[in-house]
């Protein structure tokens, strides 16, 4: 094993953060432990799914508008750097908060055939988030210092 294959097995290994590959119609190939972590489902519930196992059905339309977009052009500007902030769904019907960056997958003429997804539970910091924008509205509305 090379140093650069034991890194990609490490990362790829991960519990911390999610990894999740998808072919061009959407159909989950790769689910690591951070995935399993994060989602609930094992790879083996979760291989050969539709990405609707994680995507809150409100956004499902729009999930897959963009999805196919991206297969067409093979352009998302979440694989420059920006991230997206995004709900997702657990197994266990849970709605979670995740921040994901993607790459795209190539076939061999380097047409888009696929993804693969970074994805962060960002709960625990959405939640935060919320909470103080919350009390700063309230502590306004009421002339308080939100400092105090």
């Amino acid at each position: 094993m090379t140093a650069s294959s034991a890194i990609v097995d490490a990362l790829l290994a991960t519990k911390s953060d999610a990894i999740v590959a998808t072919d061009r119609d959407g159909l989950i190939t790769f689910w690591n432990p951070g995935a399993v972590r994060i989602f609930g489902y094992t790879a083996d519930e979760a291989l050969g799914q539709s990405l609707d196992i994680i995507i809150p059905e409100n956004l499902r339309t729009r999930h897959w508008a963009g999805y196919r977009e991206v297969m067409v052009t093979g352009h998302s500007r979440y694989g420059e750097g920006e991230t997206l902030s995004v709900p997702a769904m657990t197994k266990f019907g849970k709605r979670i908060s995740v921040d994901f960056t993607i790459a795209m997958l190539h076939d061999p003429e380097q047409n888009p055939n696929g993804m693969v997804a970074l994805l962060r539970d960002v709960t625990h910091r959405f939640e935060e988030i919320r909470d103080l924008k919350r009390k700063l509205a309230e502590s306004v509305r009421c002339n308080l210092s939100p400092f105090s």
